[in-house]
């Protein structure tokens, strides 16, 4: 009466997590589990570090070439058995008892997710902190649609409401996946959110489990993956947002859910310009399409002020030549 959990972890270039990653999830109290470690085309060390533990026979290992996370996740996929399914990143971290918390809050349930509180620990710090406060989400929920709604809202659109839910923070059966479909291989930004979007709209609901957490390392702008504003980024943000605002719409009439993704486009439209003037256009003009009445620009007191008297472009365009200037003189 143990479910057997699936824990998958995409791996690429790891060697400096990888270690504490596999060790946080052979720690876990949950005596039922298969840990997957799917190496996405690594040029570092972390395929010796995965050789280690599958010669001792605590995980399977799978290589592909690089594909990206998304991929990585469906070769894990293919070969979980697990009637639940954690997926991990390779350079984050659970708690002992987490998956154990999870399946009890499921309590054999293969119709709803769960979830755990997040610490946020930025990289070189200690992560046993107990900085994931209460929020709005850390309860049960059997609407899946208002759930999404006030996840994606932001301040902006409803107070008190917004957020991120990291990937390991959730625990999901297997069934809840092979119903919503795999991970969007075409996505690198984002792919989680598109992915869980299906997936909790598949649901009957959400629990929060009151026990376990996950612990997120945040990395500072030059490393992270999310912060590199390239154009395949940028295009992956967007076709994410194109998606989860469908996935909604055949769900929902609320006109609540065009006033929060006129604002995810107006954004995303921000950031892309300068260098990407034809998707910035392209967020533009959806976010007016979809009724944008919002903040036109956001920055500091100064760029806050020639926004209002040139318009947001201008502001931008004096941000990205700043940007070339320092770069040219470091």
């Amino acid at each position: 009466m143990r479910p057997l959990v699936s824990v998958i972890i995409p791996v690429y270039n790891a060697e400096k997590y990888l270690d504490s990653c596999i060790l946080s999830v052979i720690g876990q109290t949950w005596p039922n589990i298969e840990i997957i470690l799917v190496d996405d085309g690594s040029t570092d060390n972390s395929l010796n570090i995965i050789e280690k533990y599958k010669e001792a026979g605590t995980v399977k290992a799978i290589q592909q070439k690089n594909k990206g996370a998304a991929a990585a996740r469906n070769a894990g996929l293919k070969q979980a058995k697990g009637i639940y399914i954690q997926f991990l990143d390779a350079d984050d971290l659970l708690s002992p008892d987490k998956i154990e918390a999870q399946v009890g809050c499921l309590d054999g349930s293969l119709t709803h997710l769960a979830i755990c509180k997040t610490v946020h620990f930025t990289e070189g710090e200690n992560n046993i902190g107990n900085n994931e406060g209460d929020e709005w989400l850390h309860h049960d929920s059997n609407n899946p649609v208002d759930f999404l709604i006030k996840l994606y809202a932001g301040k902006e659109v409803l107070p008190g409401y917004g957020g991120m839910i990291t990937v390991h923070a959730w625990l999901t059966p297997r069934e809840l996946i092979d119903k919503a479909g795999l991970w969007n291989e075409d996505l690198r930004l984002d792919d989680d959110g598109e992915f869980f979007c299906r997936v909790v709209l598949a649901s009957e609901g959400i629990k929060f489990s009151e026990k376990g957490l996950n612990y997120y390392r945040k990395f500072t702008d030059t490393q992270s993956l999310s912060a590199q504003k390239t154009r395949k980024g940028i295009e992956s943000t967007i076709l994410s947002t194109d998606l989860k605002l469908a996935h909604l719409k055949e769900k929902t009439a609320d006109t609540l859910v065009d006033r929060i993704f006129a604002r995810h486009y107006w954004w995303t439209g921000v950031v892309a310009y300068p260098q990407f003037k034809d998707l910035s256009a392209y967020c533009i003009q959806k976010a007016k399409q979809l009724g944008y009445r919002g903040e036109k620009y956001v920055g500091g007191p100064a760029g806050h002020i020639l926004a209002g008297l040139f318009g947001w472009k201008v502001v931008r365009l004096m941000a990205w030549y700043r940007q070339i200037f320092k770069r040219s003189w470091a």
